[in-house]
């Protein structure tokens, strides 16, 4: 029997649709690793009059922390300079993987969102500011859409982070004023869905921007 185009098209759906479920599954596995991490990362600080209470607030700060800081034009940073201002180094290794899962959780969902319904979902959510960027970056040819990216940056470097799509990608991370583009959530998304960024770069790329801060805290924060 020969098949119909509908069952093509149901073929052709079939795999994509079992790399994304991977995916998302890999995603959970990898989120529950990272908690029993940061368990067992602050248990071996904390004495045992005050570990229940403590390690029980610490988690569950970390975990607001990566959920927030993934989300676009949500403030999830303070929780972290929190946490590092009140356990300075001894914090630092956890905040600073908690900042790169987070970074990395909102350039998958940025790159699993399909193109043509991602702003009608968020618009259903009542994110209108996520789908009105998302309209503006799909209005945009895949090679333009590095400069939402960078618009938040001096002008006079603009034309070189436009050439180095991974050093723009650091800057905006970095800039001052990159809230325009939503944060670190909005900017991992904008990363994601641009599909301008290979997982591993994207990765790479944030795991060295995001690593000033907690460094400096390790060496110099007592």
């Amino acid at each position: 029997m020969i098949p119909t185009e509908a069952s093509r098209r149901r073929l052709a759906v079939g795999p994509q649709l079992a790399w994304k479920v991977a995916l998302l599954l890999g995603l959970v596995i990898a989120a529950n690793l990272a908690g029993q991490w940061v368990e067992g990362r602050l248990a071996a600080y904390l004495t045992p009059s005050v570990e229940p209470a403590v390690l029980g607030a610490i988690v569950v700060a970390v975990a607001l922390y990566v959920a927030l800081l993934a989300l676009p034009f949500v403030p999830g940073i303070e929780i972290g300079l929190i946490l590092l201002a009140m356990f300075g180094a001894r914090i630092a290794p956890v905040v600073y993987g908690a900042t790169v899962l987070a970074l990395f959780c909102s350039f998958l969902m940025g790159r699993l969102l399909p193109e043509a319904s991602a702003a009608r979902a968020f618009d259903r959510l009542r994110l209108h500011r996520i789908a009105g960027g998302i309209r503006r970056m799909q209005a945009l040819p895949r090679e333009r859409r590095l400069e939402i990216l960078v618009q938040a940056a001096p002008s006079r470097i603009v034309p070189f982070l436009l050439r180095h799509r991974y050093v723009a990608l650091m800057v905006a991370l970095n800039v001052p004023g990159n809230a325009l583009i939503g944060g670190g959530g909005g900017i991992g998304l904008a990363a994601g869905y641009s599909r301008l960024f290979a997982a591993g770069g994207y990765l790479a790329a944030v795991a060295l921007a995001v690593a000033p801060v907690p460094m400096a805290v390790i060496l110099f924060g007592g």
